[in-house]
């Protein structure tokens, strides 16, 4: 049953994330903003975003997962309602704090509750059901404009959905703190959790932390700018990029699907190491682009060969941090992807404003490249060695 919960739960997840691209052109006509000012309401989410799944490590410590879950979702439900009935854009902007505490609470705390109770193929398709959530999410907004109710409908209709995901938090709420591990999942013998300042001391934390701000910036560029530099830098017609970026999104989601149905019988070295030289491979066919449609090739296999990756790093954080460590390790680290999701599209942004789009491939080589160098160095170092590293250091 919490596992049922748990994939309907990131599919909700999912579902805010992809509406807001389809839905600010009406919210900027209907309180009158230039476009510039989608960035306010990014920046809001983003403070709450990082608040939240930064601390969520000590709020379960506190509270355990199941009240976590359930104050989180309730705060998201407020958020919707209060995009649904905001009168002034300044509002709509405090209220994006509320969308950034819940959906980090919420990502931290089923993604630390998967990684010590699921197997390895539940916690990929725990991340494929967030991308199911981020196509529906475009789709439900587009019937709700095109049928002429507005876009505060959408948002009133997702808060209803989060409001059923919030009672069914509530109703299992002694169920996530008393859940057994799943046979296959990381070892159920918890120890006390480690404080904060504890956590963060240790290198191989921070190590991890790079690998999700990397991948999840990787990630978000590609699907971000390829159809800029299909469409602008290389004269493809919109048409075709746009289904060729579609088929990137669908890449991911299909191949979490995939290496879910794998997991047990490759072991997650394996997968992360294929990840991240395919993503390599992918990117490098992008930026080279030597004609008979290389670069659309290169862009769907960067998506499947990244797909693995983020639900991977997570099911493996017990085994790389320690069972001290994994809940505010695995905070740290989504705090980590959400900074990235902004930080290299935009410095990507940034250089592609002073030499042209066609920077673009060489930046998302560099950055997959960049993940791959990461991902072999933290195969290198393991807990032990950081143990001993840390007594010598001590005694020193």
């Amino acid at each position: 049953m919490l596992l049922a919960i748990a994939l309907v739960a990131f599919v909700s997840l999912g579902l805010p994330d992809g509406v807001l691209g389809v839905a600010w052109p009406s919210i900027r006509r209907t309180f009158g903003l230039p476009p510039a000012q989608l960035g306010a309401l990014l920046a809001s989410a983003m403070a709450g975003y990082l608040a939240s799944s930064f601390s969520s490590g000590a709020v379960v410590a506190r509270l355990g997962v199941g009240r976590l879950l359930f104050w989180s979702s309730a705060v998201m439900v407020v958020n919707s309602l209060a995009y649904a009935l905001a009168p002034t854009w300044g509002i709509m902007v405090a209220a994006s704090v509320l969308a950034g505490l819940g959906a980090g609470a919420i990502d931290a705390g089923i993604n630390a509750f998967a990684a010590t109770r699921f197997s390895p193929r539940l916690v990929s398709w725990l991340h494929a059901s967030y991308g199911v959530g981020a196509m529906l999410g475009p789709l439900l907004m587009t019937a709700v404009l095109t049928s002429g109710l507005g876009w505060r409908w959408g948002y009133a209709i997702i808060g209803l959905v989060l409001a059923a995901m919030a009672a069914s938090f509530l109703s299992t709420i002694r169920l996530w703190d008393l859940a057994r591990p799943e046979p296959g999942s990381p070892d159920a013998t918890r120890v006390p959790a480690a404080r904060l300042l504890e956590t963060l001391a240790r290198p191989r934390v921070w190590l991890n932390v790079a690998l999700f701000f990397v991948y999840t910036g990787l990630e978000v560029s590609a699907g971000q700018w390829s159809y800029s530099l299909f469409t602008e830098a290389r004269g493809v017609a919109p048409g075709i990029a746009g289904t060729w970026v579609a088929v990137y999104w669908a890449g991911l989601t299909a191949g979490r699907i995939v290496s879910g149905a794998i997991a047990s019988r490759v072991s997650g070295d394996a997968v992360l190491r294929l990840g991240t030289i395919g993503s390599v491979c992918g990117a490098l066919l992008i930026w080279w682009d030597p004609g008979m449609s290389s670069g659309f090739l290169g862009l769907a296999l960067l998506g499947f060969a990244l797909a693995p990756i983020f639900p991977t790093l997570i099911a493996q954080t017990p085994t790389r941090l320690g069972p001290s460590h994994d809940t505010s390790g695995i905070g740290f680290q989504v705090a980590a992807a959400y900074l990235g999701t902004a930080a290299i599209p935009g410095l990507t942004g940034v250089l592609a404003g002073h030499w042209g789009l066609a920077v673009i491939g060489p930046c998302l080589f560099g950055t997959a490249a960049l993940l791959l160098l990461l991902q072999e160095a933290s195969r290198q170092w393991r807990p032990e060695n950081e143990e001993v590293a840390l007594v010598t250091a001590a005694v020193a």
